[in-house]
């Protein structure tokens, strides 16, 4: 079977597109046709050496697994022919991979594989963040850094079916229709006074802040959180990690807490089950999760590359098969 094998962390020219053995598939697991897999900073991560999971070379990553069941054992939840998601955290870049069947969900009908890749790490992270450690209400006020990124828009569509008003805060240009057609109520631009504009928007401060950023724009944002708001920390994309003056949280009593999914899934196995009920239930609804570019399996290493150079809006797909 073909898949993109990282040979060298050093990024994403560090891959190689490779005829391989099929997966061997271990006593229990099942096997799953892959037909897209979606593109996520983990990903790259994994190519430069910097991620927590660091696997020997070689090895092929891919987290956001969408496809079709092709071998399971008898007494298996799942049949071959079923669609399902998966969260493989490695091989999801190959046609092949061998999963056991609590990483294995079913993908609803209504959504293609392309949607179903999208609706991975982002969309659980999102409503991770937003349900369970940042208990957002309906009517709250909820702001969202990086709003053009994949766990920015992933975090607009949960908060808006949760019963959210959202304000999107975005660095890059071009994006305000896009992030208004996703449901964001307001569109501030990060430029001089954005602060500012935020406060006015949410009168007097946000309920939830999500950054999924952190950097420069950590201080300012935290001063936009309205007492008895949570901040909540899910990553560092723009790549510094910020410090926090006590006194603003001591003070404004807020809260700031940490989403980190992966972690967490660890030590509580149960919970991706039941976050992705919850995401059926909005898909049931009308929720759709966008792909705003797709990629076939061979351009791998642009699709990463154009994630580190912030050129991807929304999310990012590589197409494995048909």
């Amino acid at each position: 079977m073909k898949a993109q094998v990282l040979i060298a962390e050093n990024g994403p020219a560090g891959f190689e597109l490779q005829e391989v053995p099929a997966p061997d598939v271990a006593p229990g697991q099942v096997l799953v046709d892959v037909k897209s897999c979606g593109v996520c900073f983990p990903d790259l991560l994994m190519s430069q050496g910097k991620y927590q999971l660091r696997p020997p070379l070689p090895f092929t990553p891919g987290t956001e697994v969408a496809g079709v069941v092709a071998q399971a054992p008898a007494d298996s939840p799942f049949q071959p022919g079923d669609r399902v998601v998966v969260a493989s955290m490695l091989g999801g870049f190959g046609e092949q991979v061998a999963v056991y069947p609590q990483q294995l969900f079913a993908l609803p009908d209504a959504l293609t594989f392309d949607e179903g890749a999208a609706l991975g790490i982002n969309f659980q992270t999102a409503l991770f963040a937003l349900k369970m450690r940042a208990q957002t209400a309906p009517g709250e006020v909820v702001g969202v850094l990086g709003a053009a990124g994949g766990i920015g828009v992933a975090s607009i569509l949960v908060a808006k079916a949760m019963g959210a008003k959202v304000i999107a805060v975005v660095h890059r240009t071009g994006a305000e229709e896009m992030l208004r057609e996703l449901g964001a109520d307001e569109v501030v631009q990060l430029t001089d006074g954005w602060k500012d504009r935020v406060l006015e928007l949410s009168d007097g401060g946000v309920d939830v802040m999500i950054d999924p950023v952190g950097g420069e724009v950590f201080d300012e944002a935290l001063r936009t959180v309205a007492p008895d708001g949570r901040f909540v920390v899910i990553g560092f994309a723009a790549g510094g990690i910020p410090t926090v003056k006590l006194n603003r949280v001591l003070f404004r009593n807020v809260a700031i807490v940490g989403a980190a999914w992966g972690e967490y899934i660890r030590t509580h196995p149960e919970v991706p089950g039941l976050l992705h009920d919850e995401l059926v239930e909005m898909i049931e609804a009308g929720m759709r999760p966008p792909v705003n570019v797709t990629y076939p399996l061979a351009d791998l290493p642009q699709a990463l590359t154009d994630l580190a150079d912030g050129k991807v809006r929304g999310k990012a797909v590589v197409q494995i098969a048909e």
